[in-house]
């Protein structure tokens, strides 16, 4: 059966001096709550000055979901087919430390990935139905060539029963095992079950280098705590624990962007937080829960950008 017309309909839109075409506006991409694709570029759209300095010169790996959330998603590295001209975007070596897939636009050995660093480049991939916006630890320098990370990431992954409360007491952990080593964490809820928590890098580190770093905090953390964090990647041996994920500082690896939508049941945002916040959900069980996009975007219109340096 074909879809409603409204829902087929496409419209013509300035953003920032280009010509986007968009279409299906009505298309739901959230069943559970009715949250259209129209909502979806509005939130998008209404966040992205606080989203793009966080994507800018890095690039972005999308999670589309052409039919909704109820129904597949796949993981796009390369630009497109259809691409316009005027996106920025680098090319990626697919050799050593970011060795990954690639498909028939990457040239085999590299990877095409785009820079979203203007609204116009941001409601163009939103369009097409990309929900979560993904990128490195490392940026692209001016010569198109990947620099070396200049940020650490330790993502904190429940295994149930564990779920947020159990995160934000094993966060209050790692941010003091990262000021012991001079460095600064910001907590994100990751719009899905835990929390990351990142800090930037005093100098530029080997993506092998900043790994290395975040595994030896989280060893040390789950030796010091063996009934509440785990180190260790097999999911068998997470549950009632919080998994302290260290391996997205590999090269390879990505990370939901802070202010990025997750394709989950109901829209949930990637929200930085305060650590006034996460010393409350720590305390209460119920004293911190993943935000929707409404009220992220009530959040930044209070207290600005909180991931910002």
């Amino acid at each position: 059966m074909a879809p409603p017309a409204a829902e087929r309909e496409e419209v013509r839109v300035d953003v920032d001096g280009r010509t986007l075409t968009l279409s299906n506006l009505h298309k739901v991409l959230y069943p559970r709550t009715g949250y259209t694709k129209g909502e979806v570029l509005n939130y998008y759209a209404q966040i992205s000055p606080v989203l793009l300095p966080h994507l800018a010169h890095r690039c972005v790996t999308r999670i589309r979901w052409p039919h909704g959330v109820a129904e597949g998603s796949f993981f796009e590295k390369n630009t497109p087919a259809g691409t316009p001209s005027w996106v920025h975007t680098a090319k990626v070596p697919t050799t050593g430390s970011r060795a990954q897939s690639s498909s028939a636009r990457s040239g085999g050995d590299t990877l095409v990935f785009p820079i979203v660093d203007d609204l116009a480049t941001l409601t163009w991939l939103v369009n097409l139905a990309a929900l979560e916006l993904h990128v490195h630890q490392w940026t692209v320098g001016r010569n198109g060539q990947p620099r070396n990370a200049d940020r650490l990431v330790i993502d904190l992954d429940p295994g149930e029963p564990a779920g947020l409360h159990e995160c934000c007491q094993v966060a209050l952990l790692v941010r003091d095992r990262l000021a012991e080593r001079d460095l600064v964490a910001k907590p994100v809820t990751s719009g899905s079950k835990g929390l990351h928590l990142y800090a930037d890098l005093p100098t530029r580190l080997p993506s092998d280098e900043s790994t290395a770093l975040a595994k030896e905090v989280a060893e040390e953390l789950q030796a010091e705590h063996p009934k509440l964090v785990t180190a260790t990647m097999t999911k068998a041996r997470r549950g009632g624990k919080v998994f302290l994920d260290w391996s997205q500082n590999a090269g390879s690896k990505t990370t939901i962007s802070p202010y990025s939508l997750r394709g989950r049941e109901r829209p949930t945002v990637a929200t930085p937080v305060t650590w006034d916040e996460v010393e409350e959900g720590a305390e209460d069980p119920l004293g911190l829960d993943q935000f929707g996009p409404d009220a992220v975007l009530a959040r930044v219109a209070e207290h600005g950008d909180l991931f910002r340096s």
